[in-house]
């Protein structure tokens, strides 16, 4: 019989609590982790460099990159792997970011063949195994004296190989290049300058270390980036970046206009933003109906470069759309600056003077340490002349001592006996070519010494002085910004010069009546709100001065007594009740003290014109157009004729009448016709009406004979203007007189 199999019941393991703090547990476990995000992953050094950018460039100066023809990409990816070991999708990225194909530096550090797509595009890259690379010319300066130990080097993460802690970059790279980054808790976002204000700005600081921020302004103007653009120029804005390292610049796309095909063409846009987003964002507020003037929008990019078309329906004013755009989508966008680097491992937020100042540190510390290694290595060779010299004057006595010893390891000992020289240099003679042994050769070789011997003076020198040092490096800039040196890409546009338009927004639209009082106040009522109770109320001593049939979308202009205009929307206005005394006009469009409203004019369009009165007796009619702005700017300085008070102002009617009213009791009905027509705003037009001294027109309105009926109004009407008008002896006594406006 088979045996039972037992069954050995393991025993219950009950996991206890174990009571940690959480300060430990944050400093064993977190605190490591976000420190080498930050120390070897996020935030760049000094030299402009992040550990990836770094790995993969010294790789191809290794490689031998900076002469001959391109390899494939895939193979300078593997080849990185040896110091990088973080995958070879992210070193193709970091790859593919400092080519001059991907258009993402001013200055790119690696020349490309094949398709590595746009920084202004999210087109994808081609794969490594397709593209091809070498470092470009420019990256000679990035590895200035690395040979020469100028920097400092490690092992690698396995301890195979030696990689540099940063590159001796002969110029302040971190300002040339824009470099951004997320660590654990903090970020990096460098923006980018033009190389060679970059130089000239560091070669004043070398000159002047007491240089000031307005001085830093003038050379080193604005950031510049590799899409171009137009900057948006607010030196407060500016100098606090400068000075703190942190702040935002603002910076939109560079258009043009076709006229013929009523096409806007963009050409470049922010850094920030792509070509898909920006055309992403336009159809969605057309297909919401946020935006009208739209009836196409592509792309058109080719091998020219960035292009993106936007076709515009008729009649749309093309700068006023722009402005629409700016504000309402990435056509107009912000670059946050943050600069935060590594200096000696820890991360520090800096201003252009502190990088500036160091780099020059750092630059200057390179430089010593290059003239150190060199000066080591003349001395070496000086040393070795010294003793070839010793023998020139005998040569066939170096050449007997030679023949003559039996044992080789006594060759160099007879040597050093013979000619009285250290062990160095006998061994160094005994090494020469037997056909090196002519004196010839050997006067070349002690012809150098003197050479040698003022190079080391001069490394001497420099080694000894840090203002010489500088001198050399305020001529490696002048050099670098001659050779290199390109125009800059963004424009720079004040501030003051443009105007910023107000986002777009959704108005709801729906019909109402709006009241303008005596005094200046204004309210907007439904027409539900009006049903069975149209009685509006003013305050004591007010009255009605115009009533408006109108739409919740539409525009109101109030002239004022200053020869202002002050542009709102109806939608501005709160809707109320006929009871209601509505808004104060002065107070709510905060205009100065003791100006009032004259008149008003509603209107849904800039089409037609408008006729304005003015109490010399004066009148003209003026296009609205006029008083388009291409933005929603409140107020308009110096609206209109400001010679004398304006009365009245009315929206053109054809063939209206208007009947205007001295103060002396005369009145007389002049044709819109008869009133002379102006191109500009600010026209005086021409005196319609002829005043005595010291009389005035104090009112005008607009005569309709269906509600108003003057007896024998063919006396009012005069063929020839200006004219003195008539007494109202006969007006109909049953009709009052209207108030403006109506």
């Amino acid at each position: 019989m088979a045996k039972k199999k037992q069954i050995v019941q393991e025993p219950e393991i009950v996991a206890e609590p174990i009571d940690i703090s959480i300060t430990n547990v944050l400093e064993t476990n977190y605190m490591p982790y976000a420190m080498s995000v930050i120390v070897s992953r996020a935030i760049p050094e000094i030299d402009g460099f992040k550990p990836a950018h770094r790995k993969l460039l010294y790789t191809m100066y290794k490689m031998g990159l900076l002469t001959g023809t391109t390899q494939k990409s895939a193979k300078v990816v593997g080849q990185t792997m040896v110091l990088n070991p973080h995958g070879d999708s992210a070193i193709y990225e970091t790859l593919v970011r400092l080519t001059t194909g991907k258009e993402c530096l001013l200055h790119p550090f690696i020349e490309s063949k094949g398709s590595f797509g746009k920084q202004y595009s999210e087109m994808a890259y081609a794969a490594s195994r397709y593209t091809e690379c070498k470092l470009a010319k420019f990256s000679e300066e990035i590895f200035s004296g690395i040979d020469c130990d100028a920097v400092d080097f490690v092992d690698n993460y396995d301890s195979t190989v030696k990689e540099p802690v940063v590159l001796p970059t002969s110029f302040p790279n971190i300002l040339v290049n824009p470099n951004s980054g997320i660590a654990v808790g903090m970020a990096s976002n460098i923006c980018s300058f033009n190389l060679r204000e970059v130089c000239d700005v560091t070669a004043a600081y070398l000159r002047n270390e007491n240089i000031t921020t307005d001085e830093i302004m003038e050379i080193l103007k604005a950031p510049d980036f590799s899409t171009g653009g137009l900057l948006i120029y607010d030196k407060a804005k500016l100098r606090e970046i400068y000075e703190t390292g942190k702040g935002s610049i603002k910076v939109r796309a560079k258009y043009t206009y076709d006229r013929a095909a009523n096409r806007i063409e963009v050409l470049q846009i922010p850094y920030t933003t792509t070509l898909e987003k920006i055309r992403d964002s336009i159809v969605s507020l057309v297909k919401e109906g946020k935006l009208k003037d739209i009836s196409d929008v592509r792309d058109e990019i080719d091998i020219n470069g960035f292009k993106m078309a936007i076709d515009l329906k008729r009649g749309v004013d093309p700068e006023r759309l722009m402005q629409k755009l700016f504000r309402s989508t990435e056509l107009e966008d912000d670059f946050k600056c943050n600069f935060n680097i590594l200096v000696g491992s820890v991360p520090q937020t800096m201003g252009i003077k502190s990088i500036i100042e160091e780099w020059c540190a750092f630059r200057v510390e390179c430089l010593r340490r290059t003239y150190v290694f060199e000066l080591g290595k003349k001395s070496d060779k000086l040393h070795l002349l010294y003793g070839l010299r010793s023998i020139l004057l005998d040569i066939d006595k170096a050449i007997a001592i030679i023949r003559g010893t039996e044992n080789e390891d006594d060759v160099v000992p007879n040597l050093m006996k013979g000619f009285s020289i250290d062990e160095v240099q006998a061994e160094f003679v005994a090494d020469i070519k037997l056909r090196n042994l002519n004196r010839q050769h050997i006067i070349k070789r002690v012809e150098e010494i003197e050479k040698l011997e003022k190079e080391i003076e001069e490394l001497k020198l420099l080694i000894s002085s840090e203002r010489r040092i500088k001198t050399r490096i305020v001529k490696q800039l002048a050099d670098i910004a001659e050779k290199y040196g390109k125009p800059r890409k963004t424009y720079i546009i004040e501030r003051d010069n443009i105007e910023l338009a107000e986002p777009i927004e959704e108005v709801p639209d729906y019909p109402c009546v709006a009241f303008l009082s005596a005094e200046g106040y204004f309210k907007k009522c439904t027409l539900a709100s009006l049903r069975g109770n149209d009685i509006q109320k003013f305050k004591e001593n007010d009255s009605l001065r115009s009533r408006f049939e109108c739409s919740n979308s539409d525009e109101i202009l109030f002239f004022t007594s200053e020869a202002q205009v002050y542009k709102s929307r109806l939608n501005d206005f709160d809707d109320t009740k006929a009871s209601a005394l509505g808004d104060y006009v002065p107070a709510k469009l905060k205009m100065n003290t003791d100006e009032k409203v004259v008149s008003a004019i509603v209107l849904n369009d800039y089409g037609g014109r408008a006729v304005l009165f003015f109490e010399n007796g004066k009148a003209v009619s003026v296009p609205l157009e006029c008083y388009r702005t291409k933005t929603n700017r409140k107020k308009l300085t110096g609206a209109f004729y400001s010679g004398s008070p304006a009365v009245a102002v009315f929206p053109a009617g054809g063939e209206r009448e208007y009947l205007m009213h001295s103060d002396d009791g005369r009145a007389l009905l002049i044709a819109e016709k008869q009133i002379i027509e102006k191109s500009t705003r600010t026209s005086y037009g021409s005196t319609v009406f002829t005043l005595k001294k010291g009389r005035h027109i104090d009112a005008v309105t607009v005569y309709d004979p269906e509600t108003r009926h003057l007896v024998k109004e063919s006396r009012y009407r005069k063929s020839k203007l200006p004219a003195a008008g008539v007494l109202f002896e006969d007006i109909d006594p049953e009709i009052t007189q209207q108030t403006l406006l109506d």
